[in-house]
C-alpha cells in the first residue's frame, strides 16, 4: 500500500466493511535487486502474526508484487489469477508467444543475444524498433533504436541492468512448468519489435469466473519527439467501432492467457491512417494511475474491480455516474537529472487541492533528492508530479493542468549545459518556467 492510493481505495463502494493493511513497504519491494525468497518470508511474518482473518490479499504493482500475490493466494486461501498466467503477461517474450496464437494484432519481434560480441536484429525484425529486456516496469532499459549503432548501444545497456529485476524473475519461473522454448531463453532474455505507430490506447478489464469484461478505454498522450506520457485521459476520444475492436482482441488474448478472478490493463497503438490496432504489452493487474480517472468520469475507482474480486465478486461498475464528463493523469516531468531542491509541503498542495476543483496533486521526489535514485522511472526522464483533473472537456483538463503547475512551485538544480528543457504539447501553453527549472 502506498500513500497516494490510501485515499482513492477507501472511495470504494463498501469501503467501511473494509479493513486495510499494509503488507509490504513500497520502498521495499523495488529498489535495488529484490529477493523474491526474503519478500515472501516478510509477508508470511506480516500475515501470520496478525490477530484477524487474512480475507484478500491484493496489490496493485507490476513485478514483484503481481507474482507474489498468486503466491501468497495458494498458501493463504485467498482467490487469485494463476502464477502461470501472470507470467505470460509479465514475461513478454512469453506473452509475445501466446498473443501469436489468436491474433494478429501485434508487431514483428524475436529474441536478442545479449552475449553476442557484436548482436544483430532477431532475422524479420526491421528498424526503427524497440529493444527490451522480458521483464521490466515503467518502460525501464526500453530503448527505441533507429539504426544497428543505437542498436548495439542499447542492448549494451540493458545487459548491464538485465540482472536487476531479471535474477529475481528467474525464482518466479521455477516454480511454474514452462514450454521448453521460454525455458530455454530464461528470465534474463532481451526481445527486440518494430516500431508500432499512431495513437496509444489502453483498454482496462477483469475476468469473473471466467468472463471477460472490458469497462474502459483510455487514450495516452505523449510528450512531442518522446516515448513518455504527458497524460492518459478518460474516456478515449476513439470512435465506438475501433473500441469494440480492442475490447474483442483484448478478450481473446486474455483467454488465451488463462486469467481469471483477476484485473487487466493492456496497451494498444491505434494507426488511423491504416485504420490498425496492434497490442503493445498485457499487465496483470488494473492501473492504478487510472484509478482517479475513473473515480472522476464513472463515481468509482477502478480499485473497486480489484477488491471485488478478491472477495469473489462480480464488481459491476456503473458508468458516467461521476461528477465530471472526463478526466486526465497529467505527468510533470524533467528530462535531464538535477536535484529537487523546492517540493511543496502537504499543507501547500492540500491548498492547491482546495482552490482547484477536480485536482488532486502527488509529488514523486523528495526534497534534496537526485532525479536519478527515482525507481519505476522510463529510459528518457524522470517524472516530477502526478496531477489529476477533472473537468467538462479538454480544454479544461489542460487548464486545471497548467494552474497547478504554477501554483506547485516544483523547483530544481539541473548539471550545466544539461538541456533541460521540457518538449510541450503542440498547442498547449507553455509550462511556467517556476514549475522545473534550472537555478
Amino acid at each position: 500500500m502506498d500513500d497516494a492510493n490510501r485515499t482513492t481505495l477507501e472511495a470504494v463502494p463498501d469501503a467501511a466493511h473494509y479493513r486495510f493493511h499494509p503488507l509490504l513497504d513500497p520502498e521495499e519491494l523495488q529498489n535495488d535487486e529484490v529477493s523474491v525468497p526474503e519478500l515472501l518470508d516478510r509477508a508470511r511474518g506480516v500475515l501470520d502474526s496478525f490477530d484477524g482473518s487474512v480475507d484478500a490479499v491484493v496489490g496493485y504493482w507490476d513485478f514483484p508484487v503481481s507474482t507474489m500475490i498468486p503466491l501468497l493466494a495458494e498458501e493463504y486461501g485467498t482467490r487469485s489469477t494463476s502464477l502461470e498466467s501472470v507470467v505470460k503477461c509479465e514475461h513478454k517474450y512469453w506473452s509475445r508467444l501466446e498473443q501469436q496464437k489468436v491474433i494478429d494484432e501485434l508487431p514483428r519481434f524475436g529474441q536478442v543475444d545479449l552475449q553476442a560480441a557484436h548482436p544483430e536484429p532477431p532475422e524479420g525484425v526491421s528498424f526503427p524498433m524497440w529493444v527490451k529486456p522480458a521483464l521490466a516496469s515503467s518502460s525501464e532499459l526500453a530503448y527505441g533504436v533507429a539504426d544497428l549503432a543505437e542498436f548495439r548501444t542499447a542492448v549494451g545497456k540493458i545487459r548491464e541492468g538485465i540482472a536487476r529485476l531479471g535474477r529475481p524473475f528467474a525464482y518466479i519461473l521455477d516454480q511454474i512448468e514452462l514450454p521448453p522454448r521460454v525455458a530455454e531463453v530464461g528470465g534474463m532474455v532481451c526481445l527486440a519489435e518494430e516500431k508500432m505507430t499512431g495513437l496509444q490506447v489502453a483498454v482496462e478489464g477483469y475476468v469473473h469466473r471466467g468472463a471477460v469484461t472490458v469497462y474502459g478505454v483510455l487514450d495516452s498522450v505523449n510528450y512531442p519527439d518522446t516515448p513518455s506520457f504527458l497524460r492518459h485521459q478518460y474516456p478515449s476520444r476513439l470512435p465506438e467501432p475501433v473500441q469494440e475492436r480492442l475490447a474483442a482482441a483484448s478478450e481473446r488474448v486474455i483467454r488465451q492467457i488463462g486469467m481469471d478472478a483477476a484485473t487487466f490493463s493492456i496497451e494498444f497503438f491505434y494507426d488511423p491512417g491504416k485504420d490498425e490496432i496492434k497490442l503493445l504489452e498485457i499487465n496483470p493487474r488494473h492501473s492504478q494511475s487510472h484509478a482517479e480517472l475513473f473515480d472522476y468520469v464513472d463515481g468509482v475507482p477502478n480499485h473497486h474491480c480489484m477488491l471485488a474480486l478478491a472477495f469473489g465478486r462480480d464488481p459491476a461498475l456503473p458508468h458516467r455516474a461521476g461528477p465530471y464528463l472526463c478526466a486526465a493523469k497529467w505527468y510533470h516531468r524533467w528530462f535531464t537529472d538535477g536535484v529537487a531542491r523546492r517540493v511543496p509541503s502537504a499543507e501547500e498542495i492540500t491548498r492547491v487541492e482546495e482552490e482547484i476543483p477536480g485536482v488532486r496533486i502527488d509529488v514523486v521526489p523528495d526534497e534534496g533528492q537526485r532525479l536519478r535514485n527515482l525507481t519505476q522511472q522510463d529510459s528518457y526522464s524522470y517524472e516530477i508530479a502526478h496531477i489529476y483533473t477533472g473537468g467538462a472537456d479538454e480544454n479544461e483538463l489542460r487548464e486545471k493542468y497548467d494552474r497547478a503547475v504554477a501554483a506547485l512551485g516544483l523547483h530544481g538544480t539541473a548539471p550545466a549545459g544539461s538541456g533541460s528543457r521540457v518538449p510541450e504539447e503542440p498547442g498547449e501553453p507553455e509550462a511556467p518556467e517556476e514549475a522545473v527549472r534550472p537555478a
